[in-house]
């Protein structure tokens, strides 16, 4: 059964992907027939504490951790050999620690189409993760490291990736967001528009984005409208669609 990867360009990075139903945390999975308790997942990490450490909250979270590898070419032939539900991995390894991850996640996306892919990063890239998601992937996240301290975060993220949701840590939303350009349309936005967005390029639904301003699902559609037409862009007919479409405006 194919399932997600979870990437971290830094070396230290590992994370979980799981399934739970639609009408759970706000968001609408798409690969159907997963259940999060024994989800099968891989780690790649050349940090050998943070491997270890983060593999045993993820088996003690219910997961079950399959493999632990310290590169990405490694990674790449565990999962030829026996593909987990979920891959764990961090972008910089050996031998360059450049994008070894990243590219790993690539060659997953092509090799192994049902394994999402979740970066961590311990710096603040929204380059990478833009790259990430581009030419319509599906599965596919990029968290800072720093949310592996929360776990309910961490596990929201993962379920969400392996649902094949998009997850775009906020804090690169907020970057993206806050950047100076020479005419900025999001001027027109409200500041409540302007927060439906934030959260909207987080890669959250709409359901979500009620639970995270405290607002119902009729206000938040009105929201939304707002924001696509004020932007001049045209809303997909599924979440992925809609969170490239914001990301692509965002980084333009």
């Amino acid at each position: 059964m194919g399932g997600c990867c979870v990437v971290s360009p830094d070396g230290g990075g590992t994370l979980v992907l799981v399934k739970v139903p639609s009408d759970q945390n706000g968001w609408l999975p798409t690969r159907p027939g997963w259940d999060p308790p024994g989800m099968r997942v891989m780690v790649a990490d050349d940090a050998a504490l943070f491997r270890e450490g983060l593999s045993r909250v993820l088996a003690e979270a219910g997961f079950e951790v399959t493999a632990q590898v310290g590169d990405a070419q490694a990674l790449l032939h565990r999962v030829r050999d026996d593909p987990p539900d979920v891959c764990v991995v961090d972008i910089r390894m050996p031998p360059t620690h450049t994008t070894e991850g990243l590219d790993a996640a690539r060659a997953l996306s092509e090799s192994h189409p049902g394994v999402g892919v979740l970066v961590l990063s311990a710096h603040v890239e929204p380059h990478f993760a833009l790259a990430l998601i581009e030419n319509g992937v599906e599965g596919a996240g990029y968290l800072l490291k720093e949310r592996v301290a929360d776990l309910a975060e961490l596990t929201d993220a993962v379920r969400r990736v392996a649902g094949g949701g998009l997850v775009i840590d906020p804090s690169v939303v907020a970057q993206l967001v806050g950047r100076k350009r020479p005419s900025n349309p999001l001027d027109e936005l409200t500041e409540r528009e302007r927060e439906v967005l934030t959260v909207m390029a987080e890669g959250r639904s709409n359901q979500a984005i009620c639970e995270r301003l405290f607002l119902s699902p009729k206000t938040v559609e009105a929201y939304v409208r707002g924001v696509f037409t004020k932007l001049g862009l045209h809303q997909g007919a599924d979440d992925n669609r809609r969170v490239l479409a914001v990301l692509a405006f965002l980084r333009g």
